[in-house]
């Protein structure tokens, strides 16, 4: 099988820093230019190594991001150190003094590599949230810095002694070490695909450098350590396979920027133990915490060191618990506000749900009350249709006389208005698909006004109507719009009940290119108007609306191109502005007794804000 493209740039990598590194290495014997040589090589590969890493850090992943800069976080730190080791040997011409300055920086460097396991790139759903893994951050770095406080710092400040604290600082620093390998061999081996690739890489390179520290360190004990010797070509090989891993990594990822694993990657160990991902972090960060108190009953009671190490101790421990129980707190006191909000929002999700089945059972309701409706409609238009017809006879019957022909004429005109209304009613209760066509704006507000007519008997509510004689006609389906104007006129009049009646107006008229309808009424205003046409929004009580009927409003007029708008006026009063794209289709003017016909209701009484229903 030939080796792919990604095998290529590992072997150029190796070839290029390693494979000179080993043959300068073996090459030259021990003095300045070796040690020159070997200083400059091991400032370069954590450059290597950052460059191949922040290759990954541009993706739409927040978690995928966060994982690559805490690994070249990681490179950046011992860098940081290995200059401070290239300054005395350098530009001030003098040995590495053991102890050395820049061990801490050396021994915090895995710090991050260790917290970015935690964020678990390679989950299929990035959750947000990254405040929790800032503070188990913070906990696991300040928890790491009291144990090289605790186990490392005594030998040096407190008691020097050499031996010892070379021996301590290598028994953390292995622990350190192995912390790191363990989480990037669990993710190796519960991961599969191109992710298991990564892992499988990133954890060959920690290993490659947790031997060479190791090493190293023992040679610097043993005072047989010199920059450029053989020791540290498995150093620089741990560096260029860090940058090599992030290289394989990003032509690996690129294609699939923004997306997880797969489904097809995963393991059964993966979707098993999906509900448990990201718990470890936070568990190890409180078993930190814990544990302070533990190590510090240790050194008092169970420790044979002498008494100003176990003095020291105590007192680091005591220090170190006020930065952390803080922390400690500050994350439960973030999780019980998150834990507030999800009850909220579920709260509010089962009110929307039986908003939402309350909805769906009137739905059927009015579904059956509009069948037997329209059956009763059918059956009304036979007679209304005889009625007509025999009161035309009348009125054409020159045999009759005047009084007779008056009565008929009415009996006409009350027949006409009657199946006027029955036509209405089949149009607004028939099931047709949406058809868009120019239709005459004026004709539908009048039969939404009409419909609404019919339950305003006896009621203290006025509808007056004002129509543009003259109005460009708009693109649309007349029933949906039917249904549009007939459920704000509802809104307006359920509302005017509350206060005892009201007067609602309603308007059509030319603005430039389009077309507007404004319903106005005399109410107390509306709530809040920036919330009516959220869905399961109202202000009305339990069992009288469900919130829906505007927001289906709001989507039915967005389909037709329009716009609608609430607001409350100056004089008191709420306002619904419905505006459309206005079509070339000019209309004539509706004849005047048409126009008037049942637009003033039999009642009076000021309009509430149309609330949604």
């Amino acid at each position: 099988m030939r080796p792919s493209l990604s095998t290529w740039w590992i072997l150029a990598a190796w070839i290029l820093f390693v494979g000179s590194y080993a043959g300068v290495s073996l090459l030259l014997r021990p003095g300045p230019g070796l040690t020159t040589y070997g200083d400059l090589a091991q400032c370069v590969v954590p450059l290597f190594a950052n460059a191949g890493l922040l290759l990954n850090a541009g993706s739409s992943n927040w978690r995928r991001n966060s994982f690559w800069m805490l690994m070249a976080l990681g490179c950046t730190l011992w860098m940081v150190a290995q200059l401070l080791w290239t300054y005395f040997e350098i530009y001030l011409h003098q040995p590495v003094p053991n102890p050395f300055t820049g061990d801490f920086i050396f021994f915090l460097h895995t710090v991050p590599m260790i917290a970015a396991l935690a964020l678990e790139p390679h989950k299929r759903q990035p959750e947000p949230g990254l405040r929790f893994g800032y503070l188990d951050f913070s906990l696991l770095s300040l928890w790491w810095v009291y144990l090289y406080l605790f186990v490392v710092i005594p030998w040096r400040y407190v008691l020097a002694n050499v031996a010892l604290y070379g021996q301590n600082y290598n028994l953390l620093n292995i622990a350190e070490n192995m912390v790191l390998l363990t989480g990037l061999g669990a993710y190796w081996l519960r991961t599969s695909g191109r992710w298991r690739v990564i892992y499988a890489n990133l954890f060959g390179a920690a290993c490659c450098y947790t031997t060479s520290s190791l090493a190293i360190n023992v040679g610097i004990d043993r005072r047989v350590y010199y920059t450029g010797s053989s020791y540290d070509i498995a150093l620089v090989a741990s560096f260029v396979w860090f940058g090599t891993a992030g290289i394989l990594a990003y032509r690996l990822c690129r294609a699939e920027e923004g997306e997880s694993v797969k489904p097809s990657e995963e393991t059964p160990a993966v979707a098993e133990n999906r509900q448990n991902d990201g718990v470890w972090a936070a568990r190890l960060a409180m078993a930190a915490v814990l544990s302070l108190p533990l190590l510090a009953a240790w050194s008092v009671f169970a420790s044979e060191e002498p008494t100003a190490v176990r003095q020291f101790r105590l007192q680091v421990t005591l220090g170190a618990m006020v930065p952390l129980t803080s922390l400690v707190f500050l994350r439960l006191h973030l999780v019980d506000r998150d834990r507030l909000r999800l009850l909220r929002a579920s709260q509010e999700s089962i009110e929307n749900l039986q908003r939402l089945q309350t909805q769906f059972v009137q739905a059927e309701k009015l579904a059956s009350l509009g069948q037997l409706a329209a059956g009763a409609a059918h059956e009304i238009n036979n007679p209304l249709t005889a009625i007509l017809g025999y009161s035309d006879l009348l009125i054409d019957d020159g045999s009759l006389g005047e009084k007779p022909r008056t009565i008929a004429t009415k009996i006409r005109d009350q027949a006409r208005r009657t199946k006027t209304l029955v036509t209405n009613l089949l149009s607004f209760a028939r099931q047709v698909p949406p058809e868009r066509k120019p239709l005459d704006v004026n004709a539908v507000v009048s039969s939404a006004i009409q419909l609404r007519q019919l339950a305003l008997r006896g009621r203290k509510i006025t509808i007056e109507l004002r129509t543009e004689p003259v109005l460009p006609g708009v693109r649309g389906d007349s029933n949906q719009l039917l249904q549009v104007f007939f459920n704000i006129i509802s809104n307006a009049v359920d509302a005017m009940e509350e206060i005892g009646g009201g007067v609602l107006n309603v308007r059509t008229l030319r603005e430039r290119a389009n077309v507007v309808i404004e319903f106005s009424d005399t109410g107390p205003g509306i709530k809040e108007p920036h919330l009516v046409f959220d869905p399961f929004y109202t202000t009305k009580p339990v069992g009288k609306g469900t919130g829906l009927g505007l927001s289906i409003c709001y989507g039915l007029v967005q389909e037709h191109g329009g716009q609608i708008t609430c607001f409350n006026r100056p004089e008191g009063g709420a306002t619904f502005r419905i505006q459309f794209p206005a079509v070339l289709l000019l209309f004539p003017p509706r004849d005047a007794a048409s126009a008037k016909e049942g637009i003033a209701a039999d009642s009076m009484a000021p309009s509430s804000s149309m609330e949604p229903s």
